[in-house]
């Protein structure tokens, strides 16, 4: 003699669907509800005498005689990350709470509508029951959506916490205040946007310093290898000094000082000859070391011009410009297997390297900033995350199918999930079944100009790269893409020079901006080893 009533399509954070036979449905009831009568063995409606099924469910201690004794004190990371957590067990109490109350209103539903009792009921008697029993479900309705908000305002808060103890972020940066009271001695929910955060001491402000000396001490990729041809010249210029690239006598690339020994005339105004630079002044020549070996119509004198270690790798000239001995290894930028390059674009663009690289570590102003390309037509996530490792500079975007990394010294590389365009979110690039992969690379030519390489690759549609012209089309796009982010990049840099803090309040999707900039700043301070590196 069991009869069990079942809540029906509630939007609870916890399910209830798992019932037993429904026997039958009651409508048109006046009320505004429908009820699910759910019938035991004996398909009868009386007491049942059994421990209701939801029992476990609600049977959970009381958290609050365990709450910590906090109010008014200051707090550690790792003290509000507790605080954060018993915020969690607290509101999946009350939640639940509030569910056994809808349960129990449901049940007297049941109650009122059962065939046996309204034979003993007037009608006038039945609608007043329902009424009040309407009144205390609408009510208890309510109560769960609070409840929601609590859970979900406890969720962010202990994903806030749990991402500076993890990310380890802030080490001996941090000033950490809290007011944080108990949770349930307050009737509205707390936003995490209105919670005291702790400030990382992050001051990118004031025009643009010279480039620290250790900065230089890495291998920077400065050119695709299909742009030098044998008797083709490169100039560039790399923490603002003038070099020029170009092939030798065997075939390898070589960079030195775009200055000629004798009167500083540009190199590269020259020509290539057998494997030499040619001044245009007065037709020295220079080999890839820098050692001049020709000086028509004089003596020839011992003369060398200052050269840079430079190796090809991977379809890319590398050089190390820094005083430290360079390092044997190089790191890989090729596109994952399954991929094939489609593009090869380089542009000179007028910003500072460092915040071009903020821009590309950031993907949460796309639905903002690129309207008019890739994501035109996106919707406007409630909640933009970076997901990464504890100590990392990569990781991948929720809600969006994108993995992004930071190769130091200057190299961001992203794959894309575009089975769905305009419609990215909800997947991981693993569940998307064709991507994009990029490279960029942000050579630091000056305190206001950045050299940029971008590299592009489809893993599907390989006969697009033998159409003619498609390399213009790849670069129209690229531009265009570049245009909308340049008007901001170069205004902040404005702002930045006349003393406005460009990372003034970052926030959670800041996170892969937030490390580059640690990482620098741990270089340019000389500290060992370095924060988030890879071992090479």
């Amino acid at each position: 003699m069991t009869a069990i009533a079942a809540a029906v399509a509630l939007s609870l954070p916890i399910s209830l669907c798992n019932s037993c036979r429904v026997s039958k449905k009651f409508q048109g009831v006046k009320g505004g509800f429908g009820v699910f009568a759910v019938l035991g063995e004996a398909n009868s409606l009386g007491p049942s005498d059994k421990k209701s099924p939801w029992s476990t469910l609600f049977d959970v201690e009381d958290p609050r005689s365990k709450a910590p004794q906090c109010k008014g004190r200051f707090l550690d990371v790792y003290q509000a990350l507790e605080l954060a957590r018993y915020d969690i067990q607290y509101c999946d109490w009350r939640a639940r709470q509030d569910l056994r109350t809808i349960v129990l209103l449901h049940e007297k539903v049941v109650e009122v509508l059962n065939p046996l009792a309204r034979e003993y009921k007037s009608i006038g008697t039945m609608k007043k029951e329902l009424a009040e029993l309407q009144g205390e479900l609408a009510q208890a309705h309510k109560q769960v959506h609070i409840s929601e908000a609590r859970v979900s305002a406890a969720l962010d808060k202990l994903a806030y916490m749990e991402e500076l103890v993890n990310g380890k972020l802030l080490e001996d940066r941090t000033k950490m205040e809290s007011s944080i009271a108990a949770p349930y001695s307050s009737t509205s929910t707390q936003s995490l946007d209105t919670m005291k955060r702790p400030r990382k001491s992050l001051d990118v402000s004031g025009p643009v310093q010279p480039y620290h000396p250790r900065l230089k001490n890495f291998w920077y990729p400065i050119a695709f290898s299909t742009d030098l041809k044998d008797e083709t010249m490169i100039p560039i210029d790399c923490f603002e000094e003038p070099w020029v690239l170009f092939r030798g006598k065997d075939g390898k690339p070589g960079c030195v000082q775009n200055t000629c020994a004798h009167r500083a005339c540009p190199l590269h105004l020259g020509s290539v000859n057998e494997g030499r630079i040619q001044c245009p002044y007065h037709g020295w020549e220079f080999t890839t070391d820098g050692k001049c070996e020709k000086m028509p119509s004089t003596r020839l004198l011992n003369v060398k011009i200052k050269s840079l270690p430079c190796l090809e790798q991977e379809g890319m000239i590398w050089i190390w410009p820094g005083d430290d001995p360079p390092t044997t290894t190089l790191p890989s930028l090729q596109p994952p297997s399954g991929f094939v390059i489609h593009a090869e674009i380089v542009m000179e663009l007028p910003v500072e390297h460092g915040l071009l690289l903020d821009n590309l570590l950031d993907l949460a102003h796309a639905p903002f900033t690129h309207t008019s390309t890739f994501a035109k037509g996106w919707t406007v996530p409630s909640l933009v995350k970076i997901l990464t490792p504890a100590s990392g500079l990569q990781g991948y975007w929720d809600p969006y199918p994108i993995d992004m990394e930071f190769q130091p010294p200057c190299m961001v590389l992203s794959t894309i999930g575009i089975s769905k365009p305009g419609k990215l979110e909800g997947q991981s690039t693993k569940e998307c079944a064709t991507h994009l992969h990029q490279l960029h690379v942000c050579l630091p030519s000056s305190r206001n100009k950045t050299r940029l390489l971008y590299r592009m690759s489809l893993d599907f549609a390989p006969l697009l790269k033998h159409i003619p012209f498609m390399h213009y089309l790849w670069r129209h796009f690229a531009e265009q893409v570049l245009n909308e982010d340049l008007r901001l990049v170069i205004g902040l840099q404005e702002r930045m020079i006349n003393g406005a803090n460009v990372w003034n309040w970052p926030v959670a999707y800041d996170k892969l901006g937030v490390r580059y900039r640690l990482w620098r700043d741990a270089v340019e301070r000389g500290s060992k080893p370095l924060p988030f590196s890879k071992p090479m």
